[in-house]
């Protein structure tokens, strides 16, 4: 039978890559440090480095905004259907 994977938190990936980036350790010190491998320290180090910018950029604001803006908009449309609704049950005189 083979190990058990083992996950790690977003925190814990951010904390280690930050330390490598700092360099005031060797890779293998922050690896030993956190249980994990030095490759794996290294490939989190280049994922924040390529990555990092796009926590700043704009996108996800616009992302969250749009988000905002259908989900009114959808709230709109429910509303307007109860509206109708409730109007063609008084006209039809149907009691439900």
């Amino acid at each position: 039978m083979g190990n058990k994977r083992t996950y790690r938190t977003k925190e814990l990936k951010f904390k280690v890559a930050l330390e490598a980036v700092r360099e005031q350790k060797q890779v293998s010190q922050i690896a030993t440090e956190y249980g994990v491998s030095a490759t794996q320290v290294n490939t989190w180090k280049r994922q924040l480095l390529e990555q990092g910018p796009q926590v700043f950029s704009r996108k996800s604001d616009n992302k969250e905004q749009s988000l905002i803006e259908e989900q009114q908009e959808l709230y709109r449309k429910v509303g307007e259907q109860a509206v109708q609704i409730d109007w063609l049950k008084k006209t039809l005189g149907i009691d439900l």
